[in-house]
């Protein structure tokens, strides 16, 4: 189990959760240990460029939506670095990243499912 199975669980369980992912794939966007803030994501709004928290082939990740298959119910997960992790389905995106050390993330807004207040898991 990944460090981010916790997270994912929370955020599928209609928790916001706020955590500090550690790695370099999402730079500049999210630097390692950075606090962000992941919400439950209506995956139906989902645009290129969202920061998601989605499982793919197994593991999760804290990565870009980098393409969208609205008819398939699903989209393509890439890190900022150019590597493509692969397609997941809409059931399998768990939230959006809403906010990075307390600077909100704008393409979140309008996007996110009722949730609980912010938790650490």
């Amino acid at each position: 189990m990944g460090a981010l199975d916790a997270v994912a669980g929370a955020v599928a369980g209609g928790s916001t959760v706020e955590f500090r992912p550690s790695g370099s794939s999402m730079v500049p966007l999210i630097r390692s240990r950075q606090q962000v803030v992941v919400a439950p994501v209506d995956p139906t709004k989902l645009e290129v460029g969202d920061v998601v928290l989605a499982r793919v082939a197994g593991t999760v990740y804290l990565h870009r939506v980098s393409s969208v298959d609205p008819a398939g119910k699903r989209v393509q997960i890439s890190n900022n670095r150019g590597h493509v992790n692969g397609w997941t389905g809409h059931d399998r995106v768990f939230g959006i990243c809403v906010a990075v050390d307390g600077v909100p993330r704008a393409s979140a807004a309008g996007k996110t499912l009722a949730a609980d207040p912010p938790a650490r898991p």
